[in-house]
């Protein structure tokens, strides 16, 4: 992956930004009101760097925090849940199947991006978009969450 360009945010772009993305996922991002956002094209991703790191993407219009900016952020709302037999499918770039997932978010709402965590660390594995409500995700059939980045992939690896 390489970086294509690379200009920074607007103070009125990146506030709305904040306000977008805060919205969603909880005030975590409320610390970086004073860092510094860039846009960056790498390959074909829309990035938002912060201070120089990685921690937001753009698909289809929507931002979505990286695994590594939750990790930074300590973003907890729109969080999935699965259980441990799920992790090594997930770290693979799979789908969320239903019957793996212990606990959801009874926010989300179908399309909506989520955070998918494993359960008994709480560690966040990757991000997605719910292809379900979160109240009908646990004790399901069928896929509950459509994975877009995990921990391990082209993303996660990204070194600026």
């Amino acid at each position: 992956m390489k970086v294509r360009s690379r200009v920074q945010l607007r103070k009125s772009a990146k506030n709305q930004l904040l306000s977008d993305i805060s919205s969603i996922f909880g005030e975590g991002v409320g610390k970086l009101e004073k860092s510094k956002f860039e846009t960056a094209n790498i390959d074909d991703q829309a990035l938002i760097l912060v201070d120089g790191e990685p921690l937001l993407f753009q698909i289809d219009g929507f931002y979505f925090p990286t695994v590594k900016g939750v990790l930074k952020l300590g973003l907890l709302k729109n969080v999935v849940t699965v259980d441990s037999g799920a992790v090594r499918f997930v770290v693979n770039g799979a789908d969320i199947m239903c019957p793996g997932i212990v606990d959801a978010d009874p926010d989300i709402k179908e399309n909506d991006p989520v955070i998918i965590i494993e359960e008994a660390h709480g560690k966040p594995l990757a991000i997605g978009r719910a292809v379900m409500p979160g109240p009908e995700m646990k004790g399901n059939k069928g896929k509950g969450v459509k994975s877009i980045h995990y921990v391990g992939d082209k993303l996660w690896n990204l070194d600026i």
